[in-house]
């Protein structure tokens, strides 16, 4: 018997089917070991040497392996193509040679598709474990172990609420930081365009204004109202006649296949998918044979594969989309070893498959790697320039017109932003034609700053600074939410105070290991050692020569003097200069106290120097005096019942309303849907009232109350809670909705204790036959056969949730699950007896034996 080994139960159940009744496989389920979470496990003194520990969660996978391997004749390592591929072979191997289950004969196999053809052929030309992308996986992960180990505990001790650091992860999030940093400090400035609406036989088109009183007009000449209406006005009564019209042919090339960072910018712009969403899709179209490997930096497909392109745009199209010459794309990654064959699909001709986002993602690799083999798109670009009489004054009208689509008739890239008037069509036009005038218009526009980094835009970005690799920009970014460093709104990324405070704290005092250049350049060392250039305890020797004595010293310091660096650091952020030239430090509150940063149990804040007597704070994300956004602490009345004042006040987690003083005193947060001109004496007395008794229940006769929670708006009642929309509901609602929302969570599965219904019925699994559903628990959302739940990730929608993605999930938590011990009857309980003692003589054999 022959033991193939994979990682996936998917891939394994798809080469099953291709080999003979001699092979068994099996499915390791990822990687089997890691270095264990504590101090210790790379030790730099004995040449970084590591020591690894299998999952605990591995166990069953492990014994499989074990049991089948001293059966076998035959082990084939048959794991993906790459790096990491490779490390999961390394460590089965390393794993069965420790339990002495190796069988005579060992061979390694890769192929770029699971295909039958692929891996018939990967199978009759085995080879040898690749010792250099082992090493640079050992590399890796030894770097990434003894930066997180050595640098988080210096964040814990001198930077309170900060939760860890990573040698990628903290210089993708100083990207995200110092845009939003741009995006505080930019100053809008203000500018107009004038276009003429113009028509000529019949035919409308626009003419924007390039040539004013004699000057050239950029985007930014006109800058105020009057110097536009000035213009306006100018252009309203001229006679412009056409001076010029110029017609240039253009070729637009189509795209090359995708990479790893590609498709997931392209998913992205076209499909809304996030990087580990794409990815996790990907996988299982690979897994299903359907496309090639999608962990590549390369671009170049194979010759067979290029024929088969080229076919099949002769079967769609006419001959002229199929180009004289195949096209060659070239990869700029400098790992060739790493530079596999593009993503792909296996079979041309396959132009669907699947369902959902399997389907959608599909067709976008079938579009853009079919596309990437046709021709050219011939285009023609018309530029019209008119003057009136004197010259003085200039319009210009762009259009294009497509005159040969070539690869466009199949596939365009996703763009964002506007593409301006190139896109459009202009009527037959002349040297000399006047066309009608119909109206003048100007057009007040800002500056917009630099947008925040969307999933694509950052990736794109990350790959243009050589940080990180195609194969990790998706776990890159998952830790980042996943630390809750940054959130992500509409799509686009939005650093929290807790990923600004960490960046700071970097930046100040291992500025050198969060610069770009420095990443890029380690990076680029780590590739040398998989593509054979350099020797990895070197490279690593080299980095922990310098940054260990660095952490050494930070840890030295004080907490209290980390804090006043960093308050000094930070102070044009928090801090900046007013415009009336007040001092930006002086304390709203008692007007005599300066503003510093503190630290604190919970993370960063703004503190009065004046504390105890003045015990103003606020929030660290706060900039300046603005007292922020919620105006300044102040007295809103006395409370009618208590005669105690109540005041208006913002602390380290936002604005609330304070009734009292001392231990006593009652709070009560503002809610996000409240806003600053809303809180007045009446609506700080309803909030520090909370919860409100709506009435009894009429079934029960149990209060129904009405109040807010930590997950927003409620009604509750004996322990069953209902959801409102909005603070308003809590004032307003009454007791016939109250009722309703309370049965309606019930019915739902709430916190009832009726039947839950699935919120959604995937089908039969398709190795057990067991119905799927998703449900709603207390914890959140999970797919369950009857027999397993699993838990959703975060990370995936349950609304987009497909059979394939729950199944597997299924599986991956059986095979973690524990084998359930067969309940025994308790034991009779025995009746003490003395203990007979033993001579020395005789209990030392037992202990040898």
């Amino acid at each position: 018997m022959k033991l193939v080994v994979v990682e996936s139960p998917a891939k394994a159940k798809t080469i099953e089917k291709y080999l003979g009744g001699d092979y068994r496989v099996l499915a390791s389920y990822g990687h089997v070991r890691d270095l264990p979470p504590k101090d210790g496990s790379v030790d730099p003194e004995k040449g970084f040497a590591m020591t690894w520990q299998a999952y605990g969660d591995k166990t069953k996978q492990l014994k499989a392996i074990t049991d089948s391997a001293k059966e076998a004749d035959e082990l084939i390592l048959a794991t993906d193509p790459d790096r990491e591929g490779e490390a999961i072979s390394w460590h089965v191997l390393e794993v069965l040679k420790k339990r002495k289950a190796l069988p005579g004969k060992i061979e390694r196999v890769a192929f770029n598709a699971i295909t039958k053809s692929a891996v018939l052929e990967a199978i009759a030309n085995p080879r040898e474990l690749d010792t250099d992308l082992i090493d640079a996986y050992r590399a890796r992960r030894a770097l990434d172990y003894l930066v997180g180990f050595t640098l988080s505990p210096v964040l814990w001790r001198k930077l309170p609420g900060a939760k860890s650091a990573g040698r990628v992860q903290s210089v993708s999030l100083k990207l995200i930081v110092e845009r939003e940093r741009e995006i505080e400090a930019f100053d809008p400035q203000e500018y107009w365009s004038i276009a003429a609406n113009m028509e000529q036989d019949g035919t409308a088109f626009v003419a924007r204004l390039v040539r004013w009183r004699g000057d050239k007009i950029d985007r930014l000449s006109i800058g105020s109202e009057t110097d536009a209406m000035a213009a306006k006005s100018d252009v309203e009564s001229c006679a412009f006649r056409v001076v010029s019209v110029e017609q240039k042919p253009l070729t637009r090339n189509p795209p090359p296949p995708f990479t790893t960072s590609t498709l997931q910018q392209e998913a992205s712009h076209k499909l809304g998918f996030s990087a580990s969403h794409t990815m996790r899709i990907a996988q299982q179209l690979y897994e299903d044979g359907a496309i090639t490997y999608m962990r590549t930096d390369g671009v170049q497909m194979d010759g067979s594969a290029i024929s088969a392109a080229r076919g099949a745009i002769a079967n769609r199209y006419d001959a002229s989309y199929v180009p004289d010459k195949p096209r060659h794309y070239s990869t700029k990654a400098k790992n060739a070893q790493e530079a596999h064959e593009a993503i792909r699909p296996t079979d041309f001709s396959r132009g669907q498959t699947g369902g959902g986002d399997h389907a959608r993602l599909y067709e976008l690799i079938f579009k853009r790697a079919l596309a990437s083999q046709m021709a050219s798109a011939r285009l023609e670009r018309t530029t019209v320039e008119m003057e009136e009489a004197t010259g003085q004054t200039a319009l210009r009208a762009t259009g294009q017109v497509v005159k040969c689509p070539g690869f466009m008739a199949l596939y365009t890239e996703g763009r964002t932003g506007d593409g301006g008037d190139d896109g459009k069509l202009l009527p037959v036009i002349s040297q000399g034609d006047a066309p009608a005038k119909k109206d003048v218009e100007a057009e007040q526009h800002f500056t917009q700053p630099p947008p925040r980094y969307s999933e694509a835009s950052l990736v794109k970005k990350m790959e243009e600074l050589g940080i990180g690799r195609p194969s990790t920009y998706a776990s890159i970014i998952q830790t980042l939410k996943n630390r809750e460093y940054v959130r992500v709104e509409k799509n686009r990324f939005y650093p929290e105070e807790s990923g600004r405070l960490v960046t700071s704290f970097l930046q100040r005092f291992f500025e050198r290991y969060v610069s770009y250049d420095f990443t890029a350049e380690l990076e680029e060392e780590l590739d040398d050692i998989s593509g054979g250039r350099a020797q990895w305890q070197e490279i690593l020797q080299a980095f922990w020569q310098d940054f260990k004595p660095k952490t050494d010293e930070v840890m030295e310091k004080k907490p209290s003097d980390v804090t006043a660096e960093l308050d000094k650091f930070l102070e044009p952020l928090l801090f900046p200069e007013k415009e009336d030239g007040s001092d930006p430090r002086l304390c709203p509150r008692c007007e005599e106290g300066k503003l510093a940063l503190r630290g604190g149990r919970y993370g960063a804040f703004i503190a009065c120097s004046n504390y105890p007597e003045c015990k103003y704070t606020r929030q660290f994300g706060q900039r300046g005096g603005n007292t922020d956004d919620h105006g300044p602490d102040e007295v809103l009345g006395v409370d009618p019942d208590t005669d105690e004042e109540i005041e208006f006040k913002t602390g380290r987690f936002g604005p609330y309303v304070q009734r009292g003083e001392g231990k006593e005193a009652k709070r009560a947060s503002i809610p996000k849907d409240v806003a600053r001109a809303d809180i007045d004496l009446e609506m700080a007395v309803k909030l520090l009232s909370l919860p409100r008794v709506v009435g009894q229940h009429p079934e029960s006769g149990k209060d129904i109350e009405a109040g807010l929670g930590r997950y927003g708006p409620y009604v509750r009642c004996d322990g069953k809670y209902g959801k409102l929309e909005t603070t308003a509901d809590v004032f307003e609602i009454g007791m016939n909705a109250a009722v309703v929302k309370i049965a309606e969570s019930k019915s739902k599965g709430g916190f009832g204790r009726g039947k839950r219904e699935p919120l959604k019925i995937l089908g039969k699994h398709p190795r057990t036959e067991e119905e799927i559903k998703v449900m709603d628990g207390r914890y959140g959302a999970y797919v369950t056969d009857g027999n397993v739940n699993a838990t959703i990730p975060k990370t995936v929608d349950k609304d987009e949730l497909t059979l394939e993605e729950a199944a597997q999930l299924i599986d991956e938590r059986a095979a973690k699950a524990p084998k359930k011990k067969k309940r025994t009857a308790p034991a009779k309980k025995k009746t003490a007896t003395k203990k007979k003692k033993v001579p020395a003589k005789k209990k030392k054999e037992a202990d040898d034996a």
